[in-house]
């Protein structure tokens, strides 16, 4: 399968900047990401990782209910 895709790719001109075009925007994310996160407000944080406890939030079953 890779011996396919590899005799195909071979063929079409400037296949080699494709991967690093890859790498380039996959670390990007991730830069750009980790800036972010560095950035939150400690508020923030504790909201979010407070979503999953908060009771209010509407579930499965109440909405059957309603």
């Amino acid at each position: 399968m890779f011996k396919f895709i590899k005799q195909y790719a071979e063929n079409i001109n400037h296949v080699d900047i494709y991967p690093i075009i890859s790498l380039f925007i996959f670390f990007s994310f991730f830069v750009v990401l980790l800036v972010m996160v560095k950035k939150m407000k400690k508020e923030r944080i504790e909201t979010l990782s407070n979503i999953p406890f908060d009771k209010d939030e509407l579930t499965n079953s109440n909405l059957k209910n309603a």
